[in-house]
């Protein structure tokens, strides 16, 4: 059975790279979502097993939808990485992609990064 994927991220672009790459793995189901304030809606309805998060966006923060993740019943185990412009690859390699007890990806992020993480997270 594909694991499904949710990837948050206001631009359009990154979202439709990071869902084919995975998609043509034929492990994943991606659904994607450009607009912060419709990420939990999004994620209640897919039930994912892992979101990506991108950190700013305009209608709302990555942190901002990681919190009511966090407090949603049925989400609130679902793992979920930033992705981030603001921290760059070198800082990200060397906290391990862990700040402040979260997950971080630097953008650009490789199909090779994205991978290594769904499979530390789901083992698939």
């Amino acid at each position: 059975m594909k694991k499904k994927i949710l990837v948050v991220d206001d631009e359009a672009g990154i979202t439709r790279m990071i869902k084919l790459n995975l998609e043509r793995t034929g492990k994943y189901d991606v659904l994607t979502e450009n607009e912060g304030s419709k990420a939990v809606a999004a994620a209640r309805q897919f039930k994912p097993d892992m979101i990506f998060l991108d950190v700013m966006m305009p209608d709302k923060s990555g942190d901002e939808i990681a919190a009511d993740l966090k407090e949603d019943a049925e989400l609130g185990d679902t793992p979920f990485v930033f992705l981030t412009a603001i921290v760059t690859k070198d800082e990200a390699e060397q906290s391990g992609g862990e700040i402040a007890g979260n997950t971080f990806l630097a953008k650009p992020v490789k199909t090779e990064e994205l991978l290594q993480t769904i499979e530390r997270f789901l083992g698939t």
